[in-house]
This record gives structure tokens, sequence and C-alpha cells, in this order.
């Protein structure tokens, strides 16, 4: 398998991927606002639509709209009195009618369109390898360095608020890197996956886990391994990557959950 170009450019891309996905998705489940990553992604159709109405990049136009779909839902549950799953109806709502309109009028409902729903990671190119990692890097070193903050922001929001936590700018910063999460995650496992992929793995490592760090750690080992392991299966197994991998990791959930209960019972 490894003597594929393809599949070397898959899993190097995969990877990072696998990382970043549940290092965000964390602070989402957190939150207890784990269908984020699903109003972003329709969010992100939205923006491949509109790339291909208007004939320039649709992984651009998508990061564009997941970041402005991340910010309208943080605006909406902080300051336009809106519950957050109000706000996120909303988001979620008129991305997929936006897209919907925007690919009937580009024309784009094509199999080019299809790769970005449901995942293409062996079509991936060197470029799109060094893109996911320049953006996947920043990402997860911004987390590194926020990472404090960021907990605490998830532990007690108003409580850190009133010990002078800037808890404004850390929410942005967790809507900004989930959309950018979706944005570089879509070729990998699909706009309609990728939220699978940034949830599963972090619930599977609040099973098993014994603190927050552990269960920040174990997700991204869950998120790592269930891309790897995902995509050797779909590769040897001829199946589509993208259902595979989140299979995996679906997988991965149950084998902890069953594990977590016979430990408590014994």
């Amino acid at each position: 398998m490894l003597e594929l170009e393809f599949m070397r450019l898959a899993l190097a891309t995969g990877a990072v991927v696998g990382l970043l996905a549940p290092a965000v998705g964390f602070f989402l489940v957190e939150r207890k606002a784990s269908l984020i990553g699903d109003g972003l992604g329709h969010m992100a159709f939205a923006g491949v639509a509109f790339g291909y109405l208007l004939g320039i990049s649709p992984v651009l136009t998508a990061l564009v709209a997941a970041v402005i779909g991340a910010l309208t839902i943080e605006w909406l549950r902080t300051r336009g009195g809106t519950a957050g799953d109000q706000a996120l109806a909303l988001v979620f709502y008129t991305g997929i009618a936006a897209g919907v309109v925007l690919v009937s009028k580009a024309g784009a409902l094509n199999v080019n369109l299809f790769q970005f729903l449901f995942g293409s990671i062996l079509t991936v190119t060197r470029d799109d390898l060094w893109t996911v990692l320049v953006l996947g890097i920043g990402a997860l070193v911004t987390i590194a360095v926020l990472f404090r903050g960021l907990v605490a922001t998830v532990l007690d929001e108003e409580g850190s608020r009133v010990a002078g936590v800037p808890v404004t700018r850390l929410n942005v910063v967790v809507a900004v890197l989930a959309a950018l999460t979706v944005a570089v995650s879509m070729r990998i496992v699909g706009i309609l996956l990728i939220a699978a992929l940034m949830v599963l793995p972090v619930i599977a490592a609040n099973r098993v886990a014994w603190s927050l760090r552990s269960t920040f750690a174990l997700s991204m080992a869950f998120g790592l391994s269930s891309v790897l392991a995902g995509l050797s299966i779909a590769y040897y197994a001829d199946l589509p990557p993208g259902g595979t991998i989140v299979l995996v990791a679906a997988g991965t959930f149950a084998l902890c959950a069953v594990g977590s209960a016979v430990a408590r019972r014994v």
C-alpha cells in the first residue's frame, strides 16, 4: 500500500486531520455543542457551491463560508439573544438551502461536488497535503498555546469571565478553529461526515479517560488511529474511505463503552 504515492499522500493528510478534528471537537463536546460541526459543514457546502458559481477555489470559499457561519453562531449565542440550539438551527438550514440554490445555479451537481460531500482522500495532491499541513499545524499550535484558557472557558464560562479570562475571544477562537477543521477535512471524510470525526473520538475517550487532559490526548489518539485504520481497510476492502473512517471511529466508541461498562461491574 505504501508503495503507491496517492496512498502515502492520503495517509499523511489523513494523519493531520485525524489529530486536528478531535482536538477541536473536544472543546465542542465539552461545551455540549457537538452538532456545530454539522452546521458548519452545511455552510461549507454553500461555500463550495459558491466557489463553483464564481469559478474560484471551492476550498477557499468553503473556508470563508464556514468561518462566517461559526462567527454567526457565536454572535447569536452570546449577543443575539438566541439559544445555542436555535442559532445552530438557523445556520444549519440557511447553509443547506443556500447550497442547494447555488449548486443549481452553478450547474455543479457532478462528481466533483460529491468529492466534497463524501470525501475523496485518494485524489489528494501534494499541494493539498501542504495546505492541510500548514493550516493543521497552525491550528494545533494555537490550541497548545491557549489550552489552559480554553479548558477554563469550557469548564466554567461565567467563572472564567469573572476571573478575567478573555472568554469572548477564546470562544471566537474555538469557532474559527471548528470552521478551519471543516474546511481542511472535507476532502478527507466529506462535508456530511466531518462532524462525526470531530465528535466520535471524543465521546469514546470520555468513556475511558480519567481526566480532562487524558480525554484530550485519547481523543487525538483515537482520531488518528481511526483515520489510519479506516484508510487501510478501505484500500484493501475497496470501500469508500470517508465512510470507513467514520465507521472505525464508531467502532472505537462501542469498544470503549463496552470496556468501561465491564470495568465498572468488575
